[in-house]
């Protein structure tokens, strides 16, 4: 493969918890397909490349995310590159519009897993290391584009196929060029969805990076909008309605409603705090939240029926 280096068994999926300040990059400057991105934190790349100094460049395959600190190799390998002229690996579980996002167990594909993780520990600050891919599933939102006939991955999520903590989400990140495009909204929404249709429900492991809690603040504070407004007037809802009918966790419920600030100062008789729906429309008209779900639930695909279409 033209001396492009492959992942040691490692998975950057785990909460930071001994983090105390933010490190430096480990790599200046990271080339993946034509964009040159700076990265922000270091990754556990192999020793003989960036171990004790700091690489200037590390090209990354926008394909199957090998890599190579050498321009040689990197050119060398895009050539050939086994998924250059195949789609990306997994199945296809949800296809809307411009969007398709595939699951990938890493199990079946380790070294893919294990080459994603590493270039995206680049852009992940609370996240630590695991030796074994095999028992997480990932989930990568593809773009359909014009220079590829089966789109470009420009973000992912994953989760441990068990969870002790029942968590809907072990990682999750939109690559920086493609961020500030809603798109780790529906990343976000997936993954409840697929909580929802495997009764798991949770959220997203703890704790959240500063970047990855305002996006988590920006869906749970829609969901919440949204049940909210579908519901009769002069209803008593709990916080555990709320949070039952959304698959949003309590605290987290509290957590949009805070944010949202849509509550009345008043309480009713019973003691019941009122959520003013003036103020919630005008919340959403000034964030553009729009009263449609943030994914379509139709565009989701079963298993059953690519099934069905391989046997047509």
């Amino acid at each position: 493969m033209a001396n492009m280096a492959s992942a040691s068994p490692l998975n950057i999926l785990s909460p930071n918890r001994s983090s105390t300040k933010p490190q430096e990059p480990n790599v200046a400057n990271v080339v993946i397909g034509n964009l040159h991105i700076k990265p922000w934190y270091p990754s556990f790349y192999p020793e003989d490349m960036v171990g004790g100094r700091k690489t200037e460049w590390l090209h990354v395959c926008q394909w199957c995310f090998r890599y190579t600190s050498k321009v040689e190799s990197y050119s060398a390998h895009c050539k050939v590159c086994p998924l250059k002229d195949e789609p990306p690996p997994g199945e296809i579980v949800y296809d809307k519009d411009d969007y398709i996002i595939h699951e990938i167990d890493g199990e079946d594909h380790g070294l893919y897993a294990q080459n994603l993780s590493l270039f995206s520990k680049l852009f992940l600050e609370t996240k630590s290391v695991f030796f074994d891919v095999s028992t997480f599933l990932y989930y990568t939102l593809i773009l359909r584009n014009a220079s590829h006939p089966y789109g470009q991955v420009v973000g992912f999520f994953s989760k441990e196929k068990m969870s002790w903590d029942n968590n809907n989400v072990a990682c999750i990140l939109v690559f920086p060029p493609w961020q500030r495009r809603g798109l780790g909204q529906i990343l976000i929404a997936a993954s409840y969805e697929f909580g929802k249709r495997e009764g798991r429900f949770g959220g997203p492991e703890r704790p959240l990076s500063a970047l990855g809690r305002k996006g988590y603040l920006g869906f749970w504070c829609g969901e919440v909008y949204r049940f909210l407004l579908r519901a009769p007037l002069k209803r008593t809802l709990t916080v555990r309605n709320i949070s039952e009918g959304t698959y949003v966790m309590q605290e987290d419920v509290v957590a949009a409603l805070k944010e949202m600030d849509v509550l009345e100062k008043r309480k009713t008789a019973a003691g019941s705090i009122v959520v003013n729906k003036s103020k919630l429309r005008a919340w959403a008209e000034r964030h553009g939240v729009s009263w449609e779900p943030v994914v379509d639930l139709d565009a989701f695909v079963e298993a059953e029926e690519q099934g069905s279409e391989m046997e047509e």
